[in-house]
């Protein structure tokens, strides 16, 4: 197998306040051990360091309005599915094996108020989510091609 790449979504903000996403690639993958004896795989050891884990389950029909994400995060959809809408007015929609970083921190609210994203579920059943939040600030409105 040749090197993988891993598409994802980023929510970022650019220089006049206005979030957007835009499907980048994770591609500093290496083949290695995960310990023990175990076969090598491809590994991207993105960062380490002080995060926050948390699992949230979505209701069918709920609607985060207008918001940024409150730390650099990454979303993975565990299963059902939801959207995220920018404020240039691309909306995306995400299920299991699809994921997105946020860092759409620092917008400035347009004609209609809105900053941020809007977010929701999609479809008939619960949006489960995994969410991981980046505490070091270093991430803070982090632009595609940050992550490799």
């Amino acid at each position: 197998m040749s090197k993988p790449t891993v598409s994802y979504w980023h929510v970022w903000t650019d220089e006049e306040g206005i979030s957007h996403q835009t499907q980048c690639e994770l591609s500093d993958f290496k083949q290695e051990s995960m310990g023990g004896g175990a076969d090598p795989q491809w590994n991207n050891r993105l960062f380490n360091g002080d995060t926050e884990v948390l699992f949230t389950v979505q209701p069918v029909g709920w609607v985060g309005e207008w918001h940024e994400n409150p730390e650099p995060q990454w979303i993975v959809p565990l299963s059902g599915r939801w959207f995220v809408e920018t404020m240039n007015g691309q909306r995306v929609e995400m299920g299991a094996g699809e994921f997105s970083f946020g860092g759409d921190q620092n917008t400035q609210p347009n004609e209609k108020g809105q900053k941020g994203h809007l977010s929701g579920t999609v479809g008939d059943e619960p949006a489960v989510l995994m969410v991981v939040q980046l505490k070091d600030k270093k991430w803070l409105a982090a632009q595609p091609g940050d992550f490799q």
